[in-house]
């Protein structure tokens, strides 16, 4: 059974920093991308970032593209998502996602079959 435990999220003013941590447990980590989506309130569930199973390719929505990192640790079997330069629009809940298929990533919300609990965001202005 996968198992993903989001951590890290709390309240920030904006310009500033976070990172939020998922642990994952149930099965290879390293077979597997891995991605960072995001829910505010009154509005659909966002792709925010994805990394490919080694690491070696990252993805970006348009609205987070220099500001956010997303990375991973194998060897932790964590992935990390890095926030910088935030701004109030960045509240959301913030869930770590992953797929049934090995290797593919995705930047579709809908194509991710495991998600975290998630873990809150709150960007004052």
């Amino acid at each position: 059974q996968v198992q993903l435990v989001e951590t890290g999220g709390g309240l920030v003013q904006a310009g500033g920093s976070l990172r939020l941590s998922c642990a994952a447990s149930g099965r290879t980590f390293s077979r597997y991308a891995m991605g960072w989506l995001r829910q505010a309130p009154g509005r659909q569930r966002e792709f925010v970032a994805a990394i490919t199973a080694k690491g070696g390719s990252t993805y970006y929505a348009d609205s987070v593209k220099g500001r956010f990192t997303i990375s991973r640790d194998n060897a932790k079997n964590t992935v990390y998502l890095q926030m910088n330069n935030l701004k109030p629009e960045d509240t959301a809940v913030y869930y770590c996602a992953t797929r049934t298929t090995p290797l593919l990533v995705t930047t579709d919300p809908n194509e991710y079959n495991y998600w975290g609990q998630g873990t809150q965001v709150t960007v004052s202005s």
